[in-house]
């Protein structure tokens, strides 16, 4: 026997162990459902007949019957049931006695194997139990298609899962301009399989061809690929099942349904560049901001004007990443600015065949300043107070009302790396940082302060001024410190304050009124803050020794907290050495982005272009470990080979994330189940309940198992 032919034989026999494992857990003929047991009430409806048979061949006919020993109803058809490969027309499905009858009504084509997949739709009319990824399988020619694949769909910026997915398989022979994708937004898929909650998809009665494959999220359940709403991703060659690797299939009995290890590997991103381009709203939510809100990213704005404010006067700001929200902040007196406020934008819209052409968008747009309870109420006490001193002939002094200027000043210790920041409500128009003073007000001492707040406090006038006069004098010995305040790059409003700060060491800002003024024309009132850096003794480091693919070659380094939020990243990283300081001590891990663009972001693919998103994978050390333990004045240090971290994507590197991906979700189940188990215990032991362990050993023990393994060499 030739290799091919070997080979070939193998792959065949794959196929038919997969349907001799399947059906450990049909109910009579082909649909996989939860296995039998347990109270009548939670069984799902059994199959008795179908007409014609399961795996029927040369169907010429137009209806189907599948019998139930039980009544059953149909639940969530548009979103449950699909075909493979899609009809023009989907068959109607109908009760009909203790059973479903599907009536055809698109025209089959010609050898041809079709399969109905009910998903979740099929439950008994009684107690609602469902009847899991019934499947019906004929074909119009003298057999079966019966090849198989499996996958594995995972959000590419996130790395988590891509539920219920729809997978869709193209002969490759469609594909006629290598350097064009179009495939998905022009044609039918030959086959469809759908992903299972954690992302894995098993692909039945597929031919023994070369397929373009692709998943999309399907958000609407229109089972169409859209652009503006759903995820896509997919593979950058051809796959033919007859040739891919062998892989496992079991039962996960904490789901319910077959899984199996993924031979293929999609990561999903949303492809921006298919939205099409229009203003979607426009508000004036304050008096002096207008924001327009965009359909799709980098709008080409070409005019924006408001009668009787010149462009001048006009301040903008773009809010998101992609441009698609802009604030227009109007620099002008309040008096000039009315309840209402008109004028236009012209800019670059998509028309009907999706061609950008300009297009001119009127505005008209209302604001008004109406009083809240709390403030209504502080007024009517004010006029009360008013009518009072009116009426016992006493002057009144209205009190001082509320600074409308708003900053956030950094509150907390400041890392010695980071600089002192001002967030802003609104744009400046003037800053006066000559008027600013930074003092230097000494070491961190803890029994200092200590000793400083157990002080009994002043008791009399002469001591509180005594006090306030040896603070004046401190104050005025405190050494200034250099500084320059500087605007942020990307967000107009932020503000930062850097200097060369000292670690453990004390400051004191001040900034007297009038420093500040906005586009409302508000001034700020005198500002103080005393803050203190960190002490690195009380942090730990984590040193980064890069090896570059090649030296040119950039990442992002991101350092993550056990639950992998990004606590701290570094941005441009070559080949060399990278330093994580002021680590809190504790757990965290590694990330690196593969940055090929260089401009320091993740970026998402483009389907049109062939392009994938670009990568983001774990630091993982020799021990297959991603966590790291950081100490106070402690330095972790580890070497990313970044020819390991971004090696090539295969069968056996997927496989082995997803293993741990399941151990990590076993432990939790484990531990989940530990804690139910005790608290039932506990109840049983105060005499609440008769709880206690109930079927957790079995239950564990048949998790434990893989039912079946495919191979075929």
């Amino acid at each position: 026997m030739s290799k091919e032919r070997g080979l070939r034989v193998s792959r065949w026999l794959r196929a038919g162990v997969l349907l001799m494992f399947a059906s450990a857990f049909m109910w009579r003929c082909a649909n996989i459902s939860s296995p039998q047991g347990g109270p009548k009430d939670s069984l799902p409806p059994i199959i008795v007949s179908a007409t014609p048979g399961f795996g029927t061949t040369n169907f010429t006919g137009k209806e189907i019957y599948i019998g139930f020993n039980e009544y059953v109803v149909i639940k969530d058809q548009q979103k449950e049931f699909f075909t493979s490969p899609m009809m023009k027309r989907n068959p109607t499905i109908t009760t009909s006695g203790k059973g479903i009858r599907i009536t055809i009504l698109d025209t089959l084509a010609e050898n041809q194997t079709y399969a109905l997949n009910f998903g979740n739709s099929v439950v008994d009319n009684n107690e609602g139990n469902v009847l899991s990824d019934l499947r019906y399988v004929f074909s119009t020619g003298d057999r079966i298609d019966s090849m198989v694949m499996s996958g594995y769909t995972v959000s590419a910026s996130k790395g988590d899962s891509v539920s219920k997915s729809l997978i869709f398989f193209y002969p490759a022979e469609l594909d006629s301009i290598p350097e064009y994708d179009s495939l998905l937004l022009k044609h039918k898929p030959a086959a469809v399989a759908r992903a299972a909650n954690n992302g894995i998809f098993i692909a039945q009665n597929l031919k023994p061809i070369d397929y373009k494959i692709y998943a999309i999220q399907d958000n609407n359940n229109n089972f169409t690929y859209d652009p503006e709403t759903d995820m896509v991703g997919f593979l950058d060659s051809v796959h033919n099942p007859l040739t891919e690797p062998d892989f496992k299939v079991w039962y996960d009995t904490t789901r319910h349904y077959l899984t199996a290890n993924p031979q293929l590997y999609f990561k999903m991103f949303t492809d921006g560049r298919f939205k099409r381009q229009n203003l979607a709203e426009s508000k004036r939510e304050e008096q002096h901001k207008v924001t327009l809100f965009f359909g799709a990213p980098n709008p080409e704005v070409l005019e924006f004007a408001l009668d009787s404010i010149a462009s001048e006067e006009i301040i903008t700001e773009y809010v998101t990443k992609g441009k698609d929200t802009i604030n227009y902040w109007l620099n002008v007196p309040s008096e000039r600015l009315g309840d209402t406020l008109r004028g236009r934008v012209v800019y670059m819209k998509h028309d009907s065949v999706n061609n950008l052409v300009p297009d001119t968008a009127k505005l008209e747009l209302f604001w008004k300043y109406f009083e809240s309870k709390e403030e209504k109420k502080a007024r009517e006490e004010e006029e009360k107070k008013m009518e009072k001193a009116l009426k016992d002939s006493v002057e009144y002094i209205p009190p001082k009302k509320p600074n409308p200027f708003k900053v956030d000043l950094t509150k907390g210790d400041l890392n010695p790396e980071d600089s002192f920041t001002l967030k802003f409500a609104m744009p400046l128009t003037k800053v006066d940082t000559a008027a600013i003073e930074l003092l230097m007000a000494g070491v961190v001492d803890k029994k200092a302060e200590e000793e400083a707040k157990n002080k009994p406090k002043p008791k009399n006038q002469q001591e509180r001024d005594a006090e306030a006069q040896a603070l004046a004098d401190a104050e005025a010995a405190m050494p200034k410190v250099e500084f320059h305040l500087e605007q942020d790059t990307t967000d107009m409003k932020l503000w930062h304050l850097r200097a060369k700060w000292a670690p453990a060491t004390k400051y004191k800002l001040m900034i007297p009124e009038g420093v500040f003024r906005n586009v409302a024309g508000q001034q700020n009132d005198t500002l103080r803050s005393e803050f203190k850096t960190l002490n690195p003794e009380e942090f730990g480091s984590v040193v980064v020794n890069v090896a570059g693919k090649s030296p040119n070659d950039t990442y992002v380094l991101y350092l993550k907290d056990s639950n992998g939020k990004v606590i701290d990243e570094i941005r441009g990283a070559k080949s060399g050495t990278h330093r994580f300081n002021y680590v809190k001590p504790g757990d965290v891990r590694v990330g690196v982005l593969e940055d090929k663009n260089g401009n320091g972001i993740w970026d998402t693919g483009n389907l049109i272009e062939r392009r994938q998103p670009e990568r983001t994978e774990p630091y993982v050390d020799e021990k297959g470990e991603e966590i790291m333990s950081v100490k106070a004045n402690w330095e972790v240090e580890i070497t990313a080979d970044m020819g390991k971290i971004f090696a090539p994507i295969t069968f056996e590197s997927v496989n082995e994330q997803l293993r741990k991906t399941e151990a990590v979700r076993l432990k939790k189940i484990l531990e989940e189940r530990e804690k139910k188990r005790l608290e039932n215990l506990k109840r049983e032991q105060e005499g609440q309940n008769s709880g206690g362990l109930g079927g957790f050993g079995a239950g564990m023990g048949s998790m434990r198992g893989a039912v079946g393994s495919v191979t075929g060499r």
